[in-house]
């Protein structure tokens, strides 16, 4: 899932598509819109109400609209705000989250929240509140669920309805061991292909096709298998191991302890392939793909993994010069 800030255009408005988009979404959502009121028909909602309230939220500085994908289709929106009004009290908050009536049960509301606590964690806020109002006991439940626990009762700012206060505390986020393999595709002039990521921990950065491993898997198997699924490459295999490296970052919501084995592999210079690819690159953060020199690599602008990517390729070349040097010409050692 990405999670993503509302993009506006130039006049600060809702690009046409995506207010479509975002009215279904919360016309799906009849039940709640019913309860509180926040539109004179729930039943009609129209794109210019929505238009409207995303607006008023947005008027304060604090507030950010996020909106989750999944597989390239809007399933979330949620709501922040930095700080509340009242200064007593110092803890951001979620002023809304709402999840596709269509796809209610997945788990979305799950991760989206999870990604929400760890974008705040990374921001050193220590805690988080919300208020649920009186008469929901279904937001209560999933709140209380994801460990969220009532501190106060009390109206709320708007329209002085009854809600209860809900706090969780964000203490430091447990690292799950995960195992993963990436294979580095270097063309014939040595450049390398790399895929751009937007993680909600870690930020924006540059990796190698790849991914976790499945139950079973070895890291050879698993590499190809990412390889095709994310480049619709087919006649490419993992070669030698360029290196191991662990890092840490938020996937799927979960922070974990990644421990990757990097092949290397030739590869004619290309682009990616296939009608799934869409798809597959929204749902695991990729933003584009582009080929990188050496030179490239060295000056990059953005992280980069693995690092030290460059001078692995450097020292493997230059293995691979030593190796054919042996051969000789004819392709046996030479005397």
């Amino acid at each position: 899932m990405l999670l993503t800030p509302l993009p506006l255009t130039p006049d600060h408005d809702i690009p046409g598509p995506l207010l479509t988009e975002l009215t279904a979404l919360y016309a799906s959502n009849h039940e709640f819109q019913a309860l509180s009121g926040d539109f004179p028909n729930p039943d009609d909602i129209r794109p210019e109400q929505v238009a409207a309230a995303l607006a008023r939220e947005l008027a304060d500085p604090g507030v950010e609209v996020l909106l989750a994908r999944s597989e390239g289709l809007l399933v979330g929106v949620v709501i922040t705000l930095a700080r509340h009004p009242d200064p007593a009290d110092p803890d951001p908050w979620i002023g809304l989250l709402l999840v596709d009536a269509s796809v209610h049960g997945r788990g979305h509301g799950r991760r989206i929240a999870e990604q929400v606590e760890e974008r705040f964690r990374r921001a050193g806020r220590t805690a988080v509140r919300l208020a649920v109002l009186g008469a929901n006991p279904k937001g209560l439940a999933f709140w209380t669920a994801l460990g969220y626990e009532i501190v106060d009762h009390r109206p709320d700012l708007q329209l002085g309805r009854p809600c209860a206060v809900l706090r969780k505390p964000l203490g430091a986020p447990r690292r799950t061991p995960r195992r993963a393999a990436r294979i580095a595709v270097v063309d014939p002039e040595g450049a390398v292909f790399l895929f751009r990521y937007d993680n909600v921990e870690v930020g924006v950065h540059w990796a190698l096709p790849g991914g976790g491993l499945e139950a079973g898997e070895s890291p050879r198997e698993g590499a190809l298998r990412e390889l095709e699924e994310e480049t619709g490459w087919t006649d490419l295999a993992p070669g030698p191991l360029l290196c191991t490296w662990e890092h840490d970052f938020t996937h799927t919501g979960t922070p974990v302890h990644q421990h990757e084995h990097v092949y290397v592999t030739r590869g004619p210079h290309r682009e990616p392939t296939g009608p799934h690819l869409p798809a597959a690159h929204a749902s695991d953060g990729i933003l584009t793909w582009r080929w990188w020199t050496r030179e490239d690599l060295r000056s990059a602008p953005e992280p980069v993994w693995p690092p030290e990517l460059a001078r692995l390729l450097d020292e493997h070349d230059e293995h691979d010069e030593h190796d054919d040097n042996r051969q000789g010409r004819s392709g046996f050692p030479s005397p």
